[in-house]
């Protein structure tokens, strides 16, 4: 897939919430359209968990979800063994099942970019010990 890139839960939430530290830089960067930004079902589970403080801004990010600002990847039960693999992988981290899940996305869709402000995909690896680039860090 031409120009895609994971996306985790943090740009999403600093992209809906005017409040977030990365709000500005976010918006910033989604806005450049230069990519196209695939995330699990998992993620956005979270992200709307942790928009809750507004129904509006839920809707929002749901429309926007609707309106293709996201490619949403299928989770199958078949990747639920590769998922728990990874869980007791880096249990020490310890890695979240949207986290694994964003991994079994980028196995899927031969992706190794992600935007993230979280210093776990730095550890994260994926088959063959690849790791995955977090595009934003590199930007800011």
């Amino acid at each position: 897939m031409l120009n895609a890139v994971l996306i985790d839960a943090g740009p999403l939430i600093a992209l809906f919430d005017k409040n977030d530290k990365y709000h500005d830089e976010i918006k910033s960067f989604i806005s450049l359209k230069k990519y196209k930004f695939i995330t699990t079902v998992a993620v956005i589970a979270e992200v709307s968990h942790m928009l809750n403080f507004n129904i509006n801004v839920q809707i929002d990010f749901l429309v926007w979800i609707a309106n293709n600002g996201i490619i949403l990847c299928e989770i199958q039960n078949s990747d639920i063994y590769e998922i728990i693999k990874l869980t007791k992988k880096y249990s020490d981290i310890p890695m979240d099942f949207a986290d694994a899940s964003l991994i079994i996305a980028a196995q899927k869709n031969s992706v190794k970019t992600i935007i993230s402000l979280d210093k776990d995909f730095d550890i994260y690896r994926l088959p063959g010990k690849v790791k995955i680039k977090n595009i934003f860090n590199a930007n800011s």
